[in-house]
């Protein structure tokens, strides 16, 4: 790990304006990420601003019935809050089977939207990664691909995103709400919030520079059967090969994301109309124009497989 300085924010806005102005920032809170990829030089922040100490852990009903959850909510404590069980079981279910409870204990809500792939070629400095150093090519590409993404991905990049509580987040429709470091503040639809890959896959968001998340809110609750399914090598911790989430109502509407394919929670709308249909006709939607290769061709019908079970109940 190379040296670095450190400082404690006192507001959102403060640390965005000191990430701001010091070359080389980075902000950090459970550090559960962060820290690993320090370690082995895949990031070199000369800055760290620590944000723990914002006050923005605490979870809020919205005046129009939604959910506001502060960016330092705690990954357990998000998991076990009694509205989020209730009314958003996806999130809580994808949240649970997300990483063990030490990491649960740390991790952040803001810093799981921002976990960086776990890609293998990725973390091997020795390996060409765009994603880790822009231009220098991909070594997954005609490489072992069994973990890589089968939609969205471009001729630079073909990882694909951790995190199992951003497709919770994708399915519910969440916003991310930011501080820039001139105090302005902004909201970014979930949808909008990762960038594809192109031609500059080391940029995963459309955050702006120093920008800085405050929150995630949640609109209304949607009712139905909220599922979380994730397939993975393992029985216990362990990335997503595939994850579905879906709300089923009980007419058999819906909606339905998917992860462990893309470089971001993955969502069709036009297979949420599918979902009567079943799970077919669904991925067929919400796969369309998929690139396999001979290792990951299997995750279409793992996603298939996954969601007709969910909507078989």
């Amino acid at each position: 790990m190379r040296a670095f300085t450190y400082q404690r924010a006192a507001t959102a806005a403060e640390a965005a304006a000191v990430a701001a102005r010091t070359p080389g920032s980075r902000f950090i809170a459970g550090g559960t990420n962060l820290l690993d990829l320090m370690k082995l030089e895949i990031e070199t922040p000369a800055h760290l601003v620590d944000v723990n100490g914002l006050g923005l852990d605490r979870i809020d009903a919205t005046p129009d019935g939604g959910l506001r959850i502060g960016a330092l909510v705690r990954n357990t404590d998000l998991a076990a809050d009694t509205t989020v069980r209730r009314d958003y079981g996806v999130l809580s279910r994808a949240l649970l089977a997300g990483a063990s409870a030490q990491l649960r204990n740390k991790a952040t809500t803001a810093g799981n939207l921002l976990q960086r792939t776990r890609c293998p070629y990725f973390y091997d400095t020795n390996q060409a990664c765009n994603k880790r150093t822009p231009g220098a090519g991909c070594a997954a590409i005609g490489g072992f691909t069994r973990g890589h993404a089968i939609v969205g991905q471009s001729d630079a990049c073909i990882a694909t995103h951790p995190s199992d509580m951003a497709v919770a987040m994708r399915l519910l429709d969440a916003v991310v709400e930011t501080v820039n470091p001139d105090g302005a503040t902004r909201t970014i639809p979930i949808a909008d919030f990762y960038r594809p890959p192109g031609n500059t896959p080391n940029l995963d968001t459309n955050l702006r520079p120093a920008e800085l998340i405050t929150a995630v809110t949640l609109p209304k609750p949607l009712g139905g059967r909220h599922v979380y399914r994730k397939v993975r090598d393992r029985a216990s911790y362990a990335f997503a090969l595939a994850s579905v989430a879906a709300v089923v109502q009980p007419d058999g509407t819906g909606r339905v994301a998917v992860g462990g394919v893309a470089h971001q929670p993955w969502r069709v709308p036009a297979a949420d109309a599918a979902l009567p249909q079943g799970g077919q006709a669904a991925t067929t939607l919400l796969l369309a124009g998929a690139r396999t290769t001979e290792e990951n061709a299997f995750k279409v019908v793992l996603v298939h497989r996954t969601l007709d079970a969910i909507l078989k109940g």
